[in-house]
């Protein structure tokens, strides 16, 4: 399975540890952090790809 080896300073291990919610480990909190970032920017991506298709219909529809 691949893995990544991600080099953190002791502040942000601290952090990353104070963050971990109780009965998390702190690599699975850090797996799942990463993937709900991966689908914040496919949403976001998506959004305004619908926001760009839209545009038109959103004035045509204002104008009535």
């Amino acid at each position: 399975m691949p893995a990544l080896n991600i080099t953190f300073s002791d502040e942000e291990m601290e952090q990353l540890r104070s963050a971990t919610p109780a009965g998390t480990s702190l690599k699975t909190f850090v797996h799942d952090a990463a993937l709900v970032e991966i689908h914040r920017a496919k949403v976001a991506k998506a959004a305004a790809e619908v926001g760009r298709i839209s545009a038109g219909l959103a004035k045509r529809l204002a104008e009535k």
